[in-house]
């Protein structure tokens, strides 16, 4: 197995406002490429724990090897079962909670998964391969005005009437199969622009994939339960990478007698972090603490 490409983001921010140290347990929600559970494993040393978590079974894998003889406990599991998880371990609370709801950088380059749609992988967008859905199989069998629905509200794309209508049309020919046929059906149905900065499919991508995982729905879940994993002045830090997240993540933090907000305003990567890793140029995080 290849050793990870992912670069954790915001990474010194987290050690900062998650401050782990000799003894504490913290939760990796969203292990990733193990970046961010191998800072936490050598500051929390042999008396403390990082439970590491993640979805999808080969950052599982990778991790056992990269990470093995560590103070890290890995587990196949959504970040909404962290509850569960914790009660199963008998651990009544914990000092920190990370998620870090962005793609790893090994999942955009397994052009297997179809995360990218600069490859000619199988469309399956699924964050666990084994099961659940694929997007394939959404694409097939969904209505096009429920498809509309979703490319708008989960993608924010203006032209998803469009979009979904093209895609209705083209699968009555033949089944979409790859994520590059789905990006170049996406791009023949949006204007091009000289301004954007972005490819005319990422949002489109975007709102399948959180609809095929149910993304919002586990972070929904994971906001109104974490709170109480939380030891007093534990702290839960939240990375996003999209509006809809970060909304959730705000209205959430604000409205819950459980938390106080830390951060008024969203942590943003450094101009330095931003160079070297361009995907951290749209990464958000907010930190909260246990009242």
């Amino acid at each position: 197995m290849n050793p990870s490409c992912h670069i954790p983001v915001l990474l010194d921010e987290v050690i900062e406002w998650l401050e782990p140290s000799a003894g504490r347990i913290l939760v990796d929600g969203t292990l990733g490429g193990g970046g961010h559970t191998a800072a936490f494993a050598e500051r929390v040393a042999s008396e403390g724990l990082v439970l590491a978590i993640d979805l999808d079974p080969t950052a599982i894998n990778r991790a056992e090897i990269s990470l093995t003889g560590k103070p890290i406990k890995l587990v196949q599991a959504n970040y909404a079962e962290i509850p569960t998880i914790l009660n199963q371990l008998e651990i009544a609370s914990v000092d920190g909670i990370l998620l870090d709801l962005g793609l790893s950088s090994d999942q955009l380059a397994d052009d297997q998964r179809g995360f990218s749609f600069q490859t000619g992988g199988l469309l399956d967008l699924r964050f666990n391969p084994d099961s659940g859905e694929n997007a394939r199989e959404l694409l097939a069998r969904i209505g096009e005005n429920h498809l509309a629905d979703i490319i708008y509200k989960y993608g924010e794309e203006r032209f998803s009437r469009r979009i979904a209508r093209k895609i209705v049309a083209t699968r009555h020919e033949a089944p979409i199969h790859t994520a590059e046929q789905l990006a170049g059906l996406v791009r023949s149905c949006v204007p091009k622009s000289r301004v954007a900065k972005i490819d005319p499919a990422t949002r489109t991508f975007q709102a399948l994939r959180i609809a095929v995982n149910g993304e919002l729905d586990s972070l929904e879940s994971a906001l109104k339960s974490l709170p109480d994993c939380l030891k007093p002045g534990g702290r839960l830090a939240i990375i996003s990478f999209h509006s809809l997240e970060d909304r959730l993540v705000k209205h959430a933090f604000r409205n819950d007698d459980r938390l106080s907000v830390l951060t008024r305003r969203p942590i943003l990567a450094s101009d330095r972090e931003s160079t070297i890793n361009p995907r951290s140029r749209s990464a958000k995080m907010r930190v909260a603490e246990r009242a």
